[in-house]
């Protein structure tokens, strides 16, 4: 049983999916990192290949680099689709490379676990500028990347290393600030918490509008 947070989760939510070359530059980076890591891992649909209902890969080999289940045996998993929150809640994991979707921030502060962001499109690179440049609460792989732009080069090997090192430092100021935020946000949930009050009061005026 693993007793101490040291790590990372990779999961691009229910619907992200990353490109062949892409996912061979993630993998060089989980590699040289050296981190331990659960890599949920899926194949772009046939008709959008990064906002349609992705698929399961039948074998990892035929998209990972040579040799990398091998090498990477003793330190790292690449499974399915999965329950993102399950993961997160887990003590061992520490560090999340995340596509920023909105859900996926939500259980990131929830469980206290910092995002290194990679988001995929639409309003995910928002919210990846808005976590690390606003609210302190994300390190940057990338804030740049536009879904859109033609010939777009992936995502380097370095740049995820240098995310992944980021991310993973236990004594980084957006890790104590995500573990303040994960505090604030399950006491709001409590009752007489501001989550808690807000949620009466909607019902409440509810039950006297209603006709």
């Amino acid at each position: 049983m693993i007793s101490h947070r040291t790590q990372l989760s990779v999961c691009f939510g229910s619907q992200g999916s990353l490109q062949e070359d892409q996912v061979k530059e993630l993998a060089n980076g989980l590699e040289q990192s050296g981190y331990k890591f659960l890599w949920s891992l899926c194949k772009p649909s046939p008709e959008n290949n990064t906002a349609g209902f992705p698929n399961e890969y039948m074998n990892y080999q035929d998209v990972l680099l040579e040799g990398f289940l091998d090498r990477t045996a003793s330190i790292g998993r690449v499974i399915g689709l999965v329950s993102q929150l399950d993961i997160l809640s887990l003590a061992a994991v520490s560090g999340f490379v995340s596509h920023c979707g909105w859900n996926s921030v939500l259980e990131s502060i929830w469980c206290g676990v910092p995002i290194a962001t990679r988001h995929l499109h639409s309003h995910q690179q928002l919210n990846a500028f808005q976590l690390v440049q606003e609210l302190g609460l994300a390190v940057a792989i990338t804030v740049d990347y536009q879904e859109r732009r033609k010939n777009q080069a992936p995502i380097t090997t370095e740049e995820v290393e240098k995310g992944i090192r980021m991310v993973m430092d236990s004594d980084s100021e957006v890790r104590q600030r995500v573990k303040e935020v994960r505090d604030k946000s399950r006491i709001s949930m409590t009752e007489g918490g501001s989550s808690y009050k807000s949620l009466l009061d909607f019902i409440d005026h509810l039950l006297l509008n209603t006709y």
